[in-house]
């Protein structure tokens, strides 16, 4: 055998080993931008983004650029480019922006392709003051239904607003007209909801765990002091967050903030609760095939186990849906609150 013909056959062979992972990559540009709806770097729709997209460029052996451009640049970005080259990833907000009637918002489920579920983030919740007479939210409802009005800081069109929706829902299921006295206090981002309760412009804000439990620790007589009154997750998904939660606060603890312990009503027989949830989406005119390969790598990786711990570490819950599941559910959440935020507008 000649050495030409030896070295011929080498490199035949050396190609039926990486066969495989050129196989799975074929489909995939070389670089891809993952744009998210979100344009800090410090929160968690970066954290996740960043995470998803390390895990797709090692599996895959393509570039996986994470860019924080903030929704409204995410779904420009994403609707321009049908190549593949752009994929969007964020949370619920993508669909509750276009069910609370945002300018501009578009419907996702019409106008992209919802790709697979990542994960959640557990952590949304509600606080007040720590000297606030409100103990629970049992006592925020009371109050409204007494006549006081109960000023509550969000973020209108998203993640924010729809457990205050569903406050002001509950307050109408308990005492009709009540619902009129929890009013809102609109902010923005997070810095500016702590803000607001600190200057006694509002006496519940929305929250999280990882933002606002260190202020959940400092003592009582410490002005910018908190405590938590409700925390939206279901039980399910906190149950798979690490048992020693975060900073002081542990998983039994956040346990007792949620339903059942804490009822919000969203039905006679149903809590509201919720999860927020981060998934991806592509321009419906993307090549399918790309979009399997992405679908399929993501089912590959999770079946690894090495990201889950990921996703633990920084007190997200790890949660793969294939795109075909992930659509379906998301379309159900998406009905699910469309009726209770279409019945409020109605009044």
């Amino acid at each position: 055998m000649s050495v030409t013909r030896r070295l011929l056959l080498s490199a035949v062979g050396a190609a039926l080993v990486t066969m495989p992972v050129v196989a799975e990559a074929q489909n995939l540009p070389r670089n891809v931008r993952m744009v998210i709806g979100s344009s800090s770097t410090g929160g968690d729709t970066y954290q996740n983004a960043s995470i998803l997209a390390d895990a797709l460029s090692e599996h895959l052996g393509v570039n996986v650029r994470v860019d924080p451009v903030g929704a409204s640049e995410a779904f420009k970005a994403l609707a321009r480019d049908s190549r593949g080259t752009t994929i969007m990833m964020h949370h619920d907000q993508s669909y509750l922006q276009e069910l609370y009637g945002v300018e501009g918002s578009p419907d996702i489920f019409e106008e992209f392709t919802v790709g697979p579920t990542i994960s959640v983030n557990p952590g949304n919740a509600y606080l007040v003051p720590a000297d606030s007479p409100y103990q629970t939210m049992e006592d925020v409802l009371a109050a409204a239904e007494a006549g006081e009005r109960v000023r509550v800081a969000i973020q209108p069109g998203g993640v924010s607003e729809i457990g205050f929706t569903a406050m002001r829902n509950a307050a109408r299921m308990q005492a009709p007209g009540s619902e009129e006295n929890i009013v809102p206090v609109n902010t923005g981002d997070q810095a500016d909801k702590n803000q607001a309760m600190w200057d006694d412009l509002a006496d519940v804000i929305n929250g999280s765990i990882q933002a606002n439990e260190q202020f959940t620790q400092l003592p009582e007589d410490d002005p910018t002091a908190m405590r938590f009154i409700w925390i939206t997750a279901t039980p399910e998904t906190l149950n798979q967050a690490p048992e020693e939660g975060l900073g002081e606060t542990d998983r039994a603890e956040m346990l007792t903030y949620a339903a059942p312990e804490v009822s919000v009503p969203m039905t006679a027989e149903e809590n509201f609760t919720f999860d927020k949830e981060f998934f991806l989406m592509f321009n419906p005119e993307t090549d399918p095939a790309l979009i399997e390969a992405i679908d399929t790598a993501m089912d590959e990786i999770y079946a690894e186990g090495e990201i889950q711990q990921r996703f633990l570490d920084a007190f997200f819950t790890p949660e793969y849906r294939p795109m075909a599941e992930a659509q379906e559910h998301l379309q159900s959440k998406n009905d699910d609150y469309e009726t209770i935020i279409s019945e409020l507008k109605s009044e």
